[in-house]
């Protein structure tokens, strides 16, 4: 990727070691990503033998750029004026489509002297170590614009009085100047009217404005992108007589930024004017340029007069479209890596606050410092501004980060016992700030105190050391500075949470809890919390129903539930306490295409997490999650007073009937019930949006006498037929979005009261539209009423179901609620029920801008909807079935979830029955038929099927049309190349049975299309060609029928998902495209799952797990959290196998289109587009249903992004989801796609009969079963799958022909061919297809040369280098022995994955007989020694980066820091984080800590290390790992298999050892004593340990201080069984007798 920086960083290291290093800095560096490209002027780093092809099929499409960079900025003119004049009237609250168009993540890092010394040398090493992070930079389609780079120093006023003397001014007293660096538009005469306004402005304030200097710059080195929005760069230099204090002249220049920003944001030029900084203290030179280039475009940078005693540097990767130069970092305070997940949330509550805020030192001027914050601006550049704000009302930078960022500080062994008074802060401050959670890496200055932060998830790298001469470095990405290690004398890492300062006037360093200890005891926290904070006690459950069992059933039918909502939701939940899982995927229609009456909340789709932040994991990282919540007023956060702790506190948001009458009594909350029902006596029109001004009216009211706590209630003891109950959804929205619009939002909570809610989802979406806290008053019932019946307790009398009490039935409800609430935040990556709260993360499908604007304003709803009339109409269609005399004595099942006959034969009358489902048993048995016979006839009545169904996707609302008249077929591409285009979708393994799995691979094969391995590996004996095949049968696929000689059962797509199961260097190597599994439809934003009767031998043999122990995948965050870290994937996949395109599968939801251009900029050959519907074996339910979107946008929205944004020719677009004929084909094609992906379908073709039961093992076909009675039931032969994709490529034909084209490339992007059909929907005539049809522009290539590229490279890599040296190549060949040694730099990346692939292709994973040993020497970048194999003995001198030994299969890796080092090597951290990864043998021995999550995954590798970060061993399956020092917190969580020791010196280890699935004991069994002690000795053999030896030394003293980790499957071990001898041979008697 970014080779165009190494040479420079060689050479920039040299010149490094000649000088005399200055040692009294501070050197902080973080790198958070950036996966740029080659630059076109790069340089080569090393003459690479074999002469590698480093060549990338890249256009400069420059035209098209140019115009459509003019025309953004034109729009934007003409926009800014109507968009500020109307938003300045109300507060609104935050559009998320503002927002999702803005994503970026990045490179940061400070340096800075302890002696507050100023130098010139500091700036050039900052500018050095940005030049090491060019790969973690994003470029744009030019290849030249980056993305953005800057720097923060304090103000050089050397340099300026320089200036000032040339002009003939004065020197500048620099106590009383502000210098404010100014972006101004390029236009002459624009500037004069900015420079007018700035002047003027200033001068009403009383400041004297001393001149304007043009600040020098080199145009030459701009990327031709960038250029044509760079501003005109000035800096303004204005005198602050009348203020002495420091802080009050900050305060001073800040109003006066603020009033020139709102005095400039009615003109057209309002967009081009943007303050970098303006300060006493520090000044950010900074724009959208590559990083190596910043030093090149800003000469006063070159220059030595500019001195400064820090520097905070930062490198941007912009996810998004057109990287804006405002938005380059490090922003006035902050330099932000990572990314804010609730970033919607934040901006409406921080709105809300405008009101409130008050502090005197701004002497009555709040209002002049509104808004506080900017929808259209960045993440980073909100949370700067909230930042700002705090800072300049007093607070201490550290306690502003402490506030907004808080570490997950509950339960946390070290804060409780050691330092309570930080939870007591954090106490009091988490009712009055919701947290930014997201990823983030934070390093902020005011020009005082510099500083760095990590979010409570630790998923960004941070690493700090400290020399003798009293320097601390702090680096993210190691060996971006050289150092002489002699000199070091500290080694560590930021954990999660966790803070570094340093106070440069003072000269001191504090590490975190220092720091978090000042700021904690400057206000005696702990005792305004215990005296006003108001726990809200639990109350009992009701022990019987309140309703008899018929006023309940026309309950539940007047507010919308079905008998599935009953039996298979709520009764679940109860009995069981968990969500239901159900399969294959969601195919009945949307709700707004729906006949059936929905819910509102069914119209709302939940957002996830995909590539440009993490999901997090509730299951086994649920120690960093929350579902706390505060209720009552939130007070002035400017003034702190234990006022601001009188709340009420909830450990959740679900309550009970007890816990609302408990807060209704809540005296000093006064609260008010608003009863949410709408009249329609006078008719519906109008009836609804009437009442909703009304109650909204009402809110208000009762706010402003004084009401802290709303309750909007739905229940009622009679229920009246012309007074419907209001969407509770609707009601909540409605009150949310009205009190933040009258800036009332702070002073009172809102909570849901009502009979409307019993799902996961519903709760969500409540909490998401501002309810704090629900009571499902009906739902509760429901239970009560289920667990009362007969049929019940007849099944818990007769043991068919656990017994459970009634109690216990509404607890494990309310249980599920909240793991399911978990769960569904998680997916977003969030860690806060607070933070979720209001942040309104779903989007809409299917309700009109009226319903959006009044109670969802800021959600995206693309293609429109209902009316607010139309919606009153569907609900009332509910609530009259209570009162009908003909209603049915039970629920009516609408068919939502699983099939009911009677819908499909009779299209018509279908609506009498349940819902259409698109996978029905009809559909099925037409297409057996089909394809089994080989009887076209047959395929045009299942064509006919799908034409005549119902409309089901959105694709069914549009036709096509074409000007051309039809051809002959004849002339049409022949079949045989339109299924080269065809994929089947990612089914593992194990989720369907061997034979499904193989026939469809050799059906692929015969086609010459792809299939996919799913995640779970692949057996080797299937890469080779069939050669023994006699009469259909082979010996070596026994169980497969129908078979041909030349076959191969080879998928040719092998996928990498975050289990990592069954992936090992060669299945990697053996792959034609490698895919990285980011979400998938059924559930994106959560991991895989396989049930452990699914896990028979066979498929724990190719998972290296063990047989019947279910296996849960991570969700995707270990190595794929963020932008930067999935092109390193990516990176390492190219590195292993260069043959292979790397696709990265991604589900389709709003915003995608800016996913899917960082992901091209990172490098992927292919992008797969997923829709919502996907298949699946096991999922929730809510998964299933709730989230994601169509593919049809997520299509639309990929395609012309990456259009705008000149990408679409980098990647290949691949499109699956619910795919069933050529005309779903064509419709993918029209809309952008250039491949096919059939998922379901694939396997009704191969015998699928759709019982639906694939989670069960019982599939009565053995398709998606592992019992091998029912596999021998298999239908499938792998011609039927080859009859019906030729069946659908004919179809493909012969609409090509009708339209008159004669090959899909024609038509391929082509929109102007769709035309919406002419339908009636049933519920709305005002659905809007207008997004579907527009288009931006075409490809510069056709499809079929977008298909055909080169593999994209990597550029010349070292293993290249070393793989064309003769004695490696040799040793290779021959399989002997050689010794070779190299130096290594940050910037080789997955060093040593080439030469793994190689070997592994050749010998497999375990067949080379040959030893090579390499020895490094310096620092490794990311994923070193990553898929290492059996033969290859890897050693590093020095220290390493995150992802070590990722994937490795075998052989031996050794890091070990440089001879005679100033600190003690036991105490240092050595490799970063997330190291062996997914690991499936080896043997890893580090002499040094590992960061966080190391040993994630592991199957099969042993590993020694003297200390790791949080989540040890978490997901390990087998293996060993020995810890000779300390560990994190939540040690082994989902640990299944393996063993862990772990040395605890000073017993702190039990708290932080997840105990859920492991026991801990002490190392007892002989076997395992020898197990330990022998690794140990390995360990001190081959690193020289200290500590090991001092551990062998006194054994007998420190054999006893181990604790040994035992999952269950590893008990009965000789390892881990003391007495294993006797119970071995207690077994084999048993089986003898």
């Amino acid at each position: 990727m970014s080779v165009h920086s190494a040479s420079q960083v060689v050479q920039s290291v040299k010149l490094f070691a000649g000088n005399n290093v200055r040692k009294d800095l501070v050197f902080v560096d973080f790198v958070g990503l950036c996966g740029g490209n080659k630059s076109k002027k790069s340089v080569t780093r090393r003459k690479v033998g074999g002469g590698v092809n480093v060549q990338r099929n890249l256009l400069l499409l420059r035209k098209n750029w140019a115009s459509s960079v003019e025309s953004v900025l034109d729009v934007e003119r003409a926009n800014n004026a109507s968009r500020r004049q109307s938003s300045d009237l109300k507060p609104k609250a935050a559009n998320l489509e503002d927002i999702i168009s803005e994503r970026g993540a990045c490179g940061v890092g400070f340096i800075a002297n302890l002696d507050n010394r100023a130098s010139h040398e500091i700036v050039k090493d900052a500018l050095t170590a940005l030049g090491c992070m060019e790969h973690r930079g994003g470029c744009g389609a030019d290849n030249d614009s980056g993305d953005g780079s800057g720097v923060m120093t304090s103000i050089p006023w050397e340099l300026f009085n320089s200036w000032a003397s040339e002009q003939g001014m004065t020197a500048f007293d620099q106590m009383h100047t502000g210098v404010g660096m100014v972006f101004l538009p390029k236009d002459d005469s624009l500037l004069q009217q900015a420079q007018t306004v700035i002047m003027n402005i200033f001068k009403q304030e009383g400041l004297k404005v001393l001149g304007w200097r043009s600040v020098p710059v080199d145009t030459s080195v701009v990327g031709y992108y960038a250029t044509k929005t760079m501003p005109k760069v000035m800096q303004i230099f204005v005198q602050i007589s009348k203020e002495e204090n420091v802080d009050d002249i900050e305060r001073e220049l800040f109003i006066c930024r603020k009033l020139i920003e709102r005095a400039t944001a009615l003109e057209t030029w309002g967009s081009e004017l943007y303050f970098c900084s303006l300060s006493n203290q520090t000044i950010v030179y900074k724009g959208m340029l590559r990083s190596e280039v910043l030093g090149r475009f800003y000469f006063d940078l070159q220059n030595d007069l500019y001195k400064s005693p820090f520097a905070i540097y930062h490198r941007r990767y912009s996810t998004n479209t057109s990287p804006r130069w405002p938005l380059a970092q490090p922003m006035r305070f902050l330099g932000h890596n990572g990314e804010i997940n609730t970033i919607q949330g934040n901006l409406n509550w921080m709105q809300s606050r405008e009101t409130s805020l008050k502090s005197p030192v701004w002497r009555g001027r709040e209002n002049e410092l509104r808004p506080f914050g900017n929808p259209k601006a960045s993440d980073s550049a909100n949370l700067d501004s909230s930042a700002e704000l705090l800072i300049r009302s007093g607070r201490a930078p550290e306690e502003a980060l402490m506030l907004l960022v808080p570490e997950a500080y509950k339960n946390h062994p070290t804060l409780m016992i050691k330092y309570p008074e930080i939870v007591d802060f954090y106490d009091y401050n988490k009712g009055q700030m919701e947290a930014w959670d997201g990823p983030a890496l934070l390093l902020f200055s005011d020009g005082k105190t510099v500083g760095a932060c990590l979010d409570r998830n630790g998923l960004r790298p941070a690493r700090y050391w400290r020399t003798k001469d009293n320097v601390v470095y702090v680096a993210s990405e190691v060996g971006v500075l050289p150092t002489d290690d002699s000199k070091v004398i500290m080694k560590g890492r930021l954990g999660p949470g966790m803070m570094i300062t340093v106070d440069l006037p003072n000269g001191q360093v504090f590490e975190n809890t220092e720091v978090k200890k000042r700021v904690a005891l400057s206000n005696p926290y702990g005792k305004w919390v215990k005296e006003n904070l108001r726990p809200l006690k639990p109350a009992k459950f009701l022990a019987e129903t309140l309703m008899d069992n018929e006023t309940i059933l026309r309950r539940q039918q007047a507010y919308g539930y079905s008998s599935e909502d009953v039996q298979m939701v709520i009764e679940t939940m109860a009995a069981q306490g968990k969500e239901p899982t159900f399969c294959m995927g969601d195919d009945i229609p949307l709700a707004v295409l729906s006949r059936k009456p929905h819910m509102l909340f069914d119209y709302f789709k939940q957002r996830f997490a995909q590539v440009t932040n993490p999901a997090i994991d509730p299951l086994r990282e649920g120690l960093v999650m929350s579902l706390e919540v505060n209720l009552g007023k939130r007070g002035n956060i400017l003034e702190i007073g234990p006022e601001n702790a009188s709340q009420v506190f909830l450990s959740s948001p679900v309550l009970n009937e007890g816990e609302l009458e408990s807060l209704l009594k809540d005296a000093l909350l006064k609260p008010q019930v608003l009863p949410t029902f709408f009249d329609i006596r006078k008719g519906i029109e109008g009836s609804l949006e009437k009442t909703l001004y009304k109650l909204c009216e009402a809110a208000d009211e009762a706010v402003r006498n004084g009401s802290q706590l709303l309750v909007l209630s739905d229940r009622s003891d009679e229920l009246d037929a012309t007074r419907p109950a209001i969407p509770i959804l609707l009601a909540v929205g409605a009150v949310h979005q009205h009190l933040i619009q009258n800036g009332l939002r702070m002073q009172a909570s809102i909570v849901a009261d009502t009979a409307q809610c019993f799902s996961t989802h519903q709760f969500a979406c409540l909490i998401g539209y501002g309810a704090s806290a629900v009571c499902p008053y009906l739902a509760l019932e429901t239970c009560r009423q289920w667990r009362l019946s007969n049929k019940t307790v007849n099944l818990m009398r007769n043991g068919k179901m656990p017994s459970v009490t009634i109690e216990q039935a509404q607890k494990n409800f309310c249980k599920a609620v909240k793991s399911g609430l978990l769960k569904i935040l998680s997916k977003m990556g969030i860690s806060l029920l607070s933070s979720y709260c209001g942040a309104q993360i779903f989007e809409i499908y299917g309700l009109g801008k009226d319903i959006v604007d009044i109670a969802f304003y800021g959600s995206p709803s693309s293609i429109g909807g209902l009316t607010i009339d139309e919606l009153a109409r569907e609900t009332l269609s509910f609530w009259v079935k209570s009162f009908s005399e003909d209603t049915a004595k039970r629920l009516e099942n609408f068919g939502f979830i699983q099939f009911r006959q009677g819908g499909a034969e009779h299209l018509f009358l279908f609506q009498i029955k349940g819902e259409y489902h698109g996978n029905n048993p009809e559909m099925s048995k037409l297409l057996h038929k089909a394809v089994r016979q080989k009887n076209e006839t047959a395929y045009s009545i299942y064509q006919q099927h799908l034409a005549n169904r119902p409309v089901n996707v959105i694709r069914d609302l549009f036709e096509f049309k074409s000007d051309r008249s039809p051809i002959p077929v004849g002339r049409v591409e022949p079949a045989s190349s339109i299924v080269e285009r065809f994929c089947t979708g990612g089914m593992s393994l194990g989720a369907i049975s061997r034979e499904t799995h193989e026939a469809i691979a050799i059906a692929m094969n015969r086609l010459g299309g792809k299939s996919n391995s799913g995640e779970g590996g692949e057996d080797p004996i299937r890469w080779r060609p069939l050669t023994d095949v006699v009469d259909g049968y082979s010996p070596t696929l026994p169980h497969l029928k129908g078979l041909q000689n030349g076959d191969t059962a080879t998928s040719a797509i092998k996928q990498v998902a975050s289990g990592r199961f069954g992936v090992t260097p060669t299945f990697l190597a053996n792959a034609e495209q490698l895919e990285i599994k980011i979400a998938q439809g059924a559930k994106p934003g959560e991991g895989g799952q396989l049930p452990g009767k699914k896990v028979s031998a066979y498929i724990a043999r190719l998972r290296n797990s063990k047989p019947g122990v279910p296996l849960i995948s991570p969700p995707p965050h270990h190595d794929i959290y963020s932008i930067e870290d999935l092109a390193q994937l990516i990176y390492d996949l190219h590195q292993v196998n260069p043959r292979a395109k790397v696709s990265v599968k991604l589900v389709g939801e709003a915003g995608i289109g800016t996913v899917a251009s960082g992901v091209a900029k990172g490098n992927a050959d292919i992008i797969q587009i997923s829709g919502h519907d996907g298949g699946t074996g096991a999922s929730p339910v809510s998964s299933i249903k709730h989230a994601g979107g169509p593919w049809e946008l997520g299509l639309t929205e990929s395609h012309q992004m990456l259009i705008a944004n000149g990408l679409r020719e980098r990647v290949i677009l691949r499109v699956d989801g619910g795919f069933k004929s050529g005309f779903d084909v064509l419709m993918a094609a029209a809309m952008g796609a250039d491949e096919y992906g059939f998922g379901s379908v694939a396997m009704i073709a191969t015998g699928c009969i759709m019982a639906r039961i694939c989670h069960t093992n019982n599939c009565p076909v053995g398709v998606a079963s592992q019992r091998e009675e029912l596999r021998a039931r298999f239908p499938g032969v792998p011609g039927d799958l080859v009859n019906y994709f030729l069946y659908v490529a004919e179809e493909v034909r012969g609409m090509l022909a009708h339209l008159g084209y004669e090959k899909l490339d024609d038509i391929i992007g082509h929109t102007e061919l769709l035309k919406p059909r002419d339908i009636s929907l049933m519920k709305t005539q005002h659905l809007d297809l207008s997004y579907f049809l527009s288009s931006a522009g075409l490809p510069k290539w056709s499809s079929t040369r977008i298909r055909n590229q080169e593999v994209h490279s990597n550029g010349p890599v070292l293993d290249d280098l070393l793989l064309s040296d003769p004695e490696i190549a040799a040793a290779i060949d021959n399989e002997t022995v050689v010794h070779k040694s190299v130096e290594i730099y940050n910037v080789d990346r997955a060093v040593c994955g080439r030469i793994a692939g190689v070997i592994a292709k050749r010998y497999g994973d375990t067949g080379f007989a040959g030893q090579l040993n390499i020895t490094f020497t310096g620092s490794a970048g990311q994923s070193f020694a990553c898929f290492l194999t059996p033969g290859m003995s890897i050693r590093l001198i020095g220290e390493a980066n995150d992802y070590v030994g990722k994937g490795m299969a075998g052989g031996e890796l050794v890091v070990t820091p440089v001879e005679n080092t100033g600190f003690s090597p036991e105490d240092a951290t050595i490799i970063g984080n997330t190291c062996l990864y997914g690991a499936t043998g080896g043997q890893i021995f580090a002499r040094g800590k590992a960061g966080e999550r190391f040993a994630v995954r592991n199957s099969l590798a042993e590993a020694v290390v003297e200390g790791t970060g949080d989540h040890c061993c978490e997901y390990m399956t087998g293996g060993c790992v020995v810890v000779l020092g300390k560990v994190g917190r939540n040690v082994a969580a989902g640990m299944t298999g393996g063993l862990a020791y772990i040395l605890d010196e000073d017993d702190t280890l039990i708290p932080k050892v997840n105990m859920e699935i492991v026991k801990i004991q002490r190392v007892v069994a002989p076997a395992g004593q020898m197990q330990l002690k022998s690794l140990i000795e390995a360990h001190v053999e081959k690193t020289g340990s200290n500590r090991g030896s001092d551990i062998l030394k006194d054994w007998d003293k420190y054999l006893p201080l181990f604790w040994q980790l035992v999952p269950p499957s590893e008990e009965d071990t000789p390892e881990a069984c003391a007495d294993f001898e006797q119970a071995s041979a207690g077994k084999v008697t048993l089986q003898s007798a």
